[in-house]
């Protein structure tokens, strides 16, 4: 079994700056890559990016390219999501999902989330 935790969410104005994180524990386990989401308020759950463990390629939503980064620490089996420029439209619950193989084909494990709260 596999556990993620993230970390790092809270309020900030708009055009401010947050850095999730998301350290994935457990025994034995292999990560192909890991992914952001999000849930704004009485929205569905939406796609924000992933990044691919082993070369480190990113992918991101067309609505927040250009604001938000992904990065990895393989030996602490963390991902973070840096974002800046921050909108209100920002504001939701960010979860990060784990995709232990390719042949998984979507991902296996979710943490619990944390609230991003942007303000105007």
């Amino acid at each position: 079994q596999v556990q993620l935790v993230e970390s790092g969410g809270g309020l900030v104005q708009a055009g401010g700056s947050l850095r999730l994180s998301c350290a994935a524990s457990g025994r034995r386990f292999s990560i192909y890559r890991m992914g952001w989401f999000r849930q704004g308020p009485g929205k569905e759950r939406e796609f924000v990016g992933a990044i691919w463990w082993t070369d480190g390629r990113t992918i991101y939503a067309d609505s927040v390219k250009g604001r938000f980064t992904i990065s990895r620490d393989n030996a602490k089996n963390t991902v973070y999501l840096q974002m800046n420029s921050l909108k209100v439209e920002d504001t939701a619950v960010y979860s990060c999902a784990l995709q232990s193989e390719a042949t998984a084909g979507w991902y296996d494990y979710w943490g619990q989330g944390t609230q991003v709260t942007v303000s105007s």
